[in-house]
């Protein structure tokens, strides 16, 4: 599981809830926001937008761990996430359930594309966005809503880094490598997989990519791991039930 440490510890979790034999490999670090003066001007200004926009649960949980003591999510700003582990992180920070805006359950993925389809029937003319994400990511969704007539705003809640692998997560990525038909990598971000082919460079190891196998959340991470020279992957939804179902149809191929 190649998710920051947070969310790969609760995905552990999950799966060997199910009787997998899951371990966590974050190949994602997250630090604090370079500006944290600037994520706390955001709450003040929070009243006057009409939306505010989280890019993952990481940055609802930065952005929530910055909250002025007593200060309750404002009354008729939405709360906009791109899939449910965003909005699970929302729904635990305390956001009503009738201000968060999610893709439909059957969205065939979880995206700002899928987002935009719950957002775009909505009136944007002169109201004010917030987008809370890391350092840089896609616009995309920030275009279709200034051609909207959305007035948008970026606050950096986290910073994304390199991971550093302890001595255990040393050991476990090299025993990864070393048998590639014994374990399964799951991304759910490209940047993840760019983070692998950068720690083995590092230590100087030579995967046998093709003989690997992996899962991924979205076309373009699985394009990306395809690129990286996976011999197979599977693309799923971030679901228990889709990832579960990924890893059976893994588990042929798995075998030597």
């Amino acid at each position: 599981m190649t998710r920051p440490a947070a969310q790969a510890v609760e995905w552990v979790e999950r799966l060997r809830g199910r009787g997998w034999q899951a371990e966590a490999l974050p190949l994602i670090g997250i630090a604090g926001a370079p500006d944290p003066q600037a994520v706390q001007a955001a709450w003040a200004r929070l009243h006057g937008c009409r939306a505010v926009v989280f890019v993952s649960p990481n940055a609802a949980d930065r952005f929530f761990a910055a909250r002025p003591p007593d200060q309750a999510w404002p009354a008729g700003v939405l709360a906009a996430t791109p899939g449910p582990g965003t909005d699970a992180a929302l729904h635990a920070a305390g956001v009503p359930p009738e201000l968060r805006v999610q893709p439909a359950p059957d969205a065939a993925q979880f995206d700002s594309e899928s987002l935009w389809q719950q957002l775009r029937g909505r009136d944007w003319t002169g109201g004010r966005v917030l987008i809370v994400r890391g350092d840089g990511g896609r616009e995309w969704l920030a275009e279709r809503l200034r051609e909207a007539g959305a007035e948008v705003d970026f606050v950096c809640a986290y910073r994304r880094e390199a991971p550093r692998l302890d001595a255990a997560q040393d050991r476990l990525l090299r025993a990864a490598i070393a048998e590639p038909h014994r374990h399964l990598w799951f991304f759910s971000s490209s940047e993840a997989v760019d983070h692998l082919q950068a720690c083995c460079q590092e230590r100087g190891l030579q995967p046998a990519w093709h003989d690997s196998h992996a899962l991924a959340t979205h076309p373009r991470i699985a394009a990306r791991a395809a690129a990286l020279g996976c011999g197979q992957v599977v693309e799923v939804q971030p679901s228990l039930e889709a990832v579960s179902a990924g890893i059976e149809r893994s588990i042929q191929s798995l075998a030597p």
